[in-house]
């Protein structure tokens, strides 16, 4: 495998998910493996949905964890789920504003593949405010049977991904009952994933474009 590995490394990070347990499915991993290896790492989190309600609550109890000893600022707001294309103008503007507040050296979000509207809206949003940032699409297991072939790997240590497994379900109680949101779903993929890449687990992203710097 080879890997490429930031020569400045990762002090910004942008987060972007739609609904409230995106970002904790699709990159909790990641997020507890960086957040852990550099303290005081900012990350700014941007949830669509959700604002105002006891998801609202978990996310921010959940992200904090998820991000031990960051510069965390999470946004949550109000939009319906499942109705992003309806508030398209409140979504953009979302993500311009986050994006006049931060200069991530890192960012993730939703693929552009993914299934659930409310993703894939988001994910083609990116791109028009974050013009010149290294994206991840993330992977969130579901009904639809979505899943692709992704690009990048992260490899998880297996105390990482046990760690995510026991954050999802201690903090996301309002989603306990759903069939896919169990360990053996979040635990199988990410040992699919580090099968994938030469490891034990691994969460695995989608890159849209890539620069590279070959002379230095």
């Amino acid at each position: 495998m080879i890997g490429l590995r930031p020569a400045a490394g990762v002090t910004r990070i942008a987060a972007l998910a739609a609904h409230c347990d995106d970002l904790a499915i699709g990159a909790g991993g990641s997020l507890l493996t960086v957040c852990s290896a550099r303290p005081g790492v900012q990350v700014d989190a941007l949830v669509l949905s959700g604002g105002g309600t006891e998801r609202e609550d978990e996310e921010r109890a959940a992200l904090a964890a998820f991000c031990p000893g960051a510069d965390l600022r999470v946004t949550v707001l109000k939009l319906r789920d499942g109705r992003l294309p309806a508030h398209w103008e409140e979504a953009k503007a979302a993500v311009e504003e986050l994006r006049a507040r931060t200069e991530p050296d890192l960012l993730f979000a939703p693929f552009r593949g993914d299934a659930h509207q409310d993703h894939r809206g988001l994910a083609k949003l990116v791109p028009t405010a974050f013009r010149d940032h290294l994206a991840l699409g993330y992977e969130i297991v579901k009904w639809d049977g979505d899943l692709a072939a992704p690009s990048v790997y992260q490899p998880l240590t297996p105390e990482i991904a046990e760690a995510k497994v026991e954050l999802l379900q201690q903090h996301y109680a309002s989603q306990r009952h759903r069939p896919w949101y169990d360990r053996e779903a979040f635990l199988g993929l990410a040992r699919i994933r580090g099968i994938e890449c030469h490891a034990r687990y691994a969460e695995a992203f989608h890159v849209n474009k890539l620069t590279l710097d070959l002379e230095n």
